[in-house]
């Protein structure tokens, strides 16, 4: 089972949690930590100094350089960046080369609402950033927020963008996209293509009880401050590393194994 790390995310703040890694350092040492706990891989997003937030293909080498000079974890690099980017923006991290190349970064292949706010991703825009990871050199994670988006992502797949099978990021429970419900992932699970992985990514209190459903289906988890602040009913996480501790033991107690990040690039085939 491939346990994702989310650090930062462009949304959580530091007023909301002292804990949100903001400097390329805090991310790299809250990276090792996540690794150290039983993450394969962790997402990322970078942020100003503010903690506004960036996609800046500066402050992203930073990070990839701060987590790769503290242990072997897999770097998934956003390319939804925050909420009124425009695409070139958002694409920043694409451009980085060589050693500061991240291993993966994800496609989000529809529009859905985001709380109060639109997260646009017309069609043009979605093949826009397509080509732009293929130019790359890397995979995709799919990132579907409702099911229709994984039928956007077949049309990818005809249309020569993407390859089949792909590795998915189911994200439930987002205010004003599909809630995180049990049939809602079962749904979404059943409307795969053949052969293809899933992650779930439950928002705010559904995060860690979807870490079991995923085990139990056979799929992995993402966890972390992005989504989900706390560790408990009102108590904070110290950061990510403990939530992906927790993950971590519950995917043990279903009997599952946490992937090495060796494994877990053979799972989702970005050798």
């Amino acid at each position: 089972m491939v346990i994702t790390a989310a650090l930062v995310g462009a949304e959580t703040t530091r007023e909301q949690t002292p804990y949100l890694p903001i400097t390329a350092a805090e991310i790299g040492v809250e990276a090792a930590k996540c690794r150290e706990a039983g993450a394969a891989m962790v997402h990322i997003h970078v942020r100003k100094p503010d903690g506004s937030p960036s996609q800046d293909a500066e402050l992203y080498r930073a990070a990839i350089r701060e987590i790769r000079k503290r242990c072997d974890i897999l770097v998934q690099t956003s390319t939804g960046g925050a909420v009124g980017m425009g695409v070139d923006e958002r694409c920043g991290p694409l451009t980085l080369t060589g050693t500061d190349r991240p291993d993966m970064a994800t496609l989000s292949t529809g529009s859905v609402n985001f709380g109060e706010d639109v997260f646009w991703n017309p069609r043009p825009l979605v093949r826009d950033i397509a080509r732009r990871i293929r130019a790359a050199g890397l995979k995709p994670e799919l990132e579907c927020f409702d099911v229709g988006m994984i039928d956007e992502a077949r049309a990818l797949a005809k249309q020569g963008l993407i390859d089949f099978p792909a590795h998915f990021d189911f994200v439930l429970g987002v205010p004003g996209a599909l809630a995180a419900r049990v049939e809602a992932l079962d749904f979404m699970v059943a409307s795969l293509p053949e052969g293809c992985t899933w992650t779930c990514a439950a928002i705010g209190r559904h995060q860690l009880p979807f870490v079991d459903l995923s085990a139990e289906r056979g799929g992995n988890a993402r966890v972390g401050l992005e989504d989900n602040i706390f560790i408990s009913k009102g108590v904070l996480a110290k950061g990510s590393s403990e939530l992906v501790a927790d993950a971590a033991r519950r995917a043990q107690a279903k009997g599952r194994t946490l992937a090495t990040p060796q494994q877990a690039r053979q799972l989702l085939r970005l050798t």
